[in-house]
């Protein structure tokens, strides 16, 4: 059984900066693409960025400057790294992955911006 699992969110403060984790575990043949997605309260799950296996990077409008997605094949782990956070980046972020040919969601895991 594959499973994705994050780590790193937490409170922070405006202008902060956080790293968040997602590691992929199980019987593993092959990742495809991986994507951070966020959902804040009332509103619905947004896209964040995209990387590819090959290495191709998107990123939504609302993050590209202050984002950098990236992965370890090796380690079957994508990363968001996350700089001058503002209030309006709260939310539970999500990890998405094609493995196997499935798409696959983490747990979420909560990023709180408020001084």
């Amino acid at each position: 059984q594959v499973q994705l699992v994050e780590s790193g969110g937490g409170l922070v403060q405006p202008g902060g900066s956080l790293r968040l984790s997602c590691a992929a575990s199980g019987s593993i043949f092959s990742i495809n693409s991986m994507a951070w997605y966020r959902q804040a309260p009332g509103k619905q799950r947004e896209l964040v960025a995209t990387i590819a296996r090959s290495g191709r990077i998107n990123y939504a409008d609302s993050v590209n400057g202050r984002f950098t997605i990236s992965r370890d094949n090796a380690k079957n782990t994508v990363y968001l790294q996350m700089n001058s956070l503002k209030p309006e980046d709260t939310a539970v972020y999500y990890c998405d992955a094609f493995i196997n040919a499935y798409d696959y969601w983490g747990q979420g895991t909560q990023v709180t911006v408020s001084s």
